[in-house]
């Protein structure tokens, strides 16, 4: 069994990453390199993640960002997820399967890394549950590449390091970064390939302090879309810009084709290195 926390800054899709992931069984995806992926949603959160994809995301809708309010005041107060994940590889079906429990954590907590001070209450939980020995590994989503991004970016992975430092956590917790909204056109063509195609060349400066103070095993680059592309032929992004009352949000194009791209291979190396 695998904790992993899954952290990002506001907009980068966590929410809706999760949903897809706990939809899972009713995507058409197809195999890759021999490998085939069933997700079992085991809790109510997920179930109801589930049905929250099926009921607003399939409808052309965005799900509501998980945000710090009434409704969430601690960590405790977070949604906590857990999946069953099989992998079958091969012509003789070898299977491996792994537990995941995950925490979606708001995007406020992920930006507040970077203040010398984490005076508030639910930044204080947020790091001292994400760097607890019984995490083996952080899913970051990473979205932007405007200027000044990478600069911060930068700040934030070097505060984060320096507390996984100071909780004795640098040799042995996983580090997935990974570009989210892949499907966008300026960036499908380098997920192929993406710490040199994608944050070698949005976010170098992210890129560089990862690999300086990460032990390589420990770190891995990530191309990921929740939505996806309509299809192999047509590499239109799969989701167009809503502005709704939360703010600018992705959602769904054609649900008819919903397909992830490499949805569940960062968590897969996540729980088994």
């Amino acid at each position: 069994m695998g904790n992993i926390c899954v952290i990002g800054p506001r907009a980068s899709g966590k929410t809706t990453y999760l949903a897809a992931l706990a939809y899972w069984e009713n995507h058409q995806i197809q195999k890759k390199k021999g490998k085939s992926f069933h997700v079992q949603p085991l809790n109510d959160e997920s179930r109801n993640l589930a049905e929250k994809a099926e009921d607003i995301i399939l409808q052309g809708l965005s799900v509501e960002p998980t945000v710090i309010g009434d409704a969430i005041q601690t960590v405790d107060d977070l949604d906590y997820y857990s999946f069953k994940i099989e992998a079958k590889q091969g012509l003789l079906n070898l299977r491996q399967t792994i537990q995941l429990n995950a925490r979606d954590y708001p995007g406020e907590v992920f930006e507040k890394i970077a203040e010398p001070n984490l005076s508030d209450s639910i930044h204080e939980e947020f790091v001292n549950e994400c760097l607890m020995k019984d995490v083996v590994g952080c899913l970051i989503l990473l979205t932007g590449w405007e200027p000044g991004t990478d600069r911060f970016y930068k700040r934030v992975m070097n505060r984060f390091i320096e507390l996984m430092d100071n909780r004795d956590r640098l040799k042995d917790l996983r580090l997935a970064v990974a570009m989210s909204k892949c499907e966008r056109g300026e960036l499908w063509p380098g997920r192929i390939d993406p710490e040199n195609d994608l944050f070698g060349v949005h976010l170098p400066k992210t890129k560089a302090t990862l690999r300086e103070k990460i032990p390589p095993k420990n770190l891995r680059f990530y191309a990921i879309s929740t939505f996806g592309v309509l299809r192999r032929t047509d590499p239109r992004p799969n989701r167009i810009d809503d502005q709704g009352k939360s703010g600018r949000a992705s959602v769904i194009r054609d649900g008819n084709r919903w397909r992830p791209y490499n949805e569940i291979e960062p968590l897969y190396w996540l729980s088994r290195g």
